[in-house]
């Protein structure tokens, strides 16, 4: 076969094959994420396996640094959070917040219930927001924030993290000390970390 007719072919055949490839599916630029704790009857083995356990769970959008500044300032306008405006705390679809139970978190009550979570970060400090949410739909839109809606603000301690985490995360971290019910909830992106004890009522 003549070197030319065979470059042809394989030039054909490498067409064909990008072109198919055109069609394929591609990964979403975020990811879907959840934090869980379950909260079960610890005093004898028969309430643990007859009791429903109690949970607490946030479901959120998982956005990606992908080499993007997390913080939009006066020197950087180009962040991805914008400084002193409140942000959905998470992509696409709103961030829900659910207990099973009444909780104190960072100091305030919150009700057992459904709520949409958003963050107001300040120079000041940063602050979880908390809005009812009462459609019960498995995913909620975005709305224009709305003051006039909150439920809770949550004072956040923050810390700045020696490394940076490429990924929004959210982690309901459970205390294993006697007691009431408690432990962290953790917020972490790019190096900032932020935090709040919440404990059952």
């Amino acid at each position: 076969m003549r070197p030319l007719l065979i470059a042809g072919i394989a030039l054909a055949l490498t067409t064909n094959t990008v072109s198919a490839q055109s069609g394929a599916r591609r990964a979403a630029p975020s990811t879907r994420a959840t934090a869980e704790v379950s909260l079960t009857f610890a005093d004898t083995a028969a309430q643990r396996v007859a009791g429903k356990p109690a949970l607490i769970r946030i479901d959120y959008g998982q956005p990606h640094l992908r080499g993007r500044t997390l913080l939009t300032d006066s020197l950087v306008p180009m962040g991805l959070v914008p400084m002193g405006k409140v942000w959905r705390l998470g992509a696409n679809a709103a961030t829900i917040f659910t207990t099973d139970v009444d909780l104190v978190i960072g100091g305030k009550d919150v009700a057992k219930g459904r709520y949409v979570a958003q963050l107001l970060p300040e120079t000041s400090g940063w602050t979880l927001i908390l809005q009812q949410e009462t459609t019960g739909a498995a995913q909620v839109n975005v709305a224009a924030y709305d003051k006039a809606k909150d439920y809770a603000r949550i004072p956040l301690k923050a810390t700045t993290l020696l490394h940076g985490v490429e990924s929004l995360g959210i982690a309901l971290v459970p205390s294993m000390a006697p007691g009431a019910q408690k432990g962290d909830l953790s917020i972490s992106w790019g190096t900032v970390q932020l935090s709040a004890e919440w404990l059952v009522k």
